[in-house]
């Protein structure tokens, strides 16, 4: 693989310095060096790439941000201050929008914060000798430290989501063990389903996971936000940084690309009729099988 440009990066120090002054006297050309490595060995590590589509990746990047990164994984106390007087109430705040105004927000944004620091209990905080490892070494200046933040959130928050969804589930079985039944309802009185009716619903979930999955990583999130974690329009907006009119529109637009994305592999794969077509939607409707989190992930 190319190597970086000497002086590019030595432009790329002068930036970041003059874009964020707490790292003047600090951070020296050579940790930036190290870290412009590293984010290029990280996003090209699939393939080899010439020296000018490097140098175009590299001008890309947000240095300001990646050189705060790198003195705070370093321990660095005025970057950690900075970042906490900046960045910790940003990140209250979409913990908050996403967990709702429960303590869980609080909690998931704190947890969050021990994995920055490199105190948390994931795998990413501790290396296999025991040694601190911050979660700001998963970042390498692709996109700004704010939006790094709100996706980790998201992801952390899913998972939460899927840990509670998998405990429940558990509950669920050990009354079911104990002759118990969770819908509270008496199952020999459950009338015999539709022969077709597991076939329509299996179709239907698996020409949804192809439309979701050839749609906009964007697009996914924000149905994701909307669908999935039940978010406002203005919440998902804030979280996005556009506009609640705009996430209205683009939204409408995704279920609009997904309705004819699965009325097309319904029709052209399985040789449905339209009225067998309906009966999908009606049945997934009825009995609410859609798993969207599952397509979403």
């Amino acid at each position: 693989m190319a190597t970086t440009n000497p002086r590019l990066v030595a432009r790329l120090h002068v930036r970041a310095l003059k874009e964020l002054r707490l790292l003047r006297g600090r951070l020296t050309l050579e940790v930036l060096s190290a870290a412009v490595d590293q984010s290029v060995a990280y996003r090209f590590r699939d393939s080899s790439p010439n020296q000018k589509t490097i140098s175009t990746y590299v001008e890309s990047l947000n240095v300001a941000d990646l050189g705060l990164a790198v003195m705070c994984d370093a321990g660095d106390d005025t970057a950690w201050e900075h970042l906490v007087l900046t960045y910790r109430p940003l990140l209250y705040r979409a913990a908050g929008v996403l967990a709702g105004a429960d303590d869980t927000g609080r909690e998931l944004a704190d947890s969050l914060w021990a994995e920055l620091y490199g105190v948390g209990h994931t795998r990413s905080s501790v290396e296999p000798g025991g040694e601190r490892r911050s979660l700001f070494r998963y970042f390498h200046g692709r996109s700004r430290l704010s939006t790094w933040f709100h996706s980790v959130l998201a992801q952390r928050y899913i998972d939460l989501v899927r840990a509670r969804r998998r405990t429940e589930s558990l509950d669920v079985d050990d009354r079911e063990e104990q002759g118990g039944h969770s819908s509270g309802r008496d199952t020999a009185t459950v009338e015999a389903p539709d022969p077709d009716h597991a076939r329509y619903a299996r179709l239907f979930q698996q020409a949804l996971q192809e439309a979701l999955g050839s749609l906009d990583p964007r697009d996914r999130l924000r149905l994701s936000y909307y669908y999935v974690q039940s978010l406002t329009l203005a919440e998902t907006g804030r979280l996005l940084k556009e506009h609640e009119a705009t996430v209205s529109r683009k939204l409408a637009r995704a279920r609009k690309q997904i309705r004819l994305a699965i009325e097309h592999t319904m029709k052209d794969r399985h040789r449905l009729t339209p009225d067998e077509i309906n009966l999908c939607y009606q049945y997934v409707v009825e009995d609410g099988s859609v798993d969207l989190s599952g397509a979403l992930r």
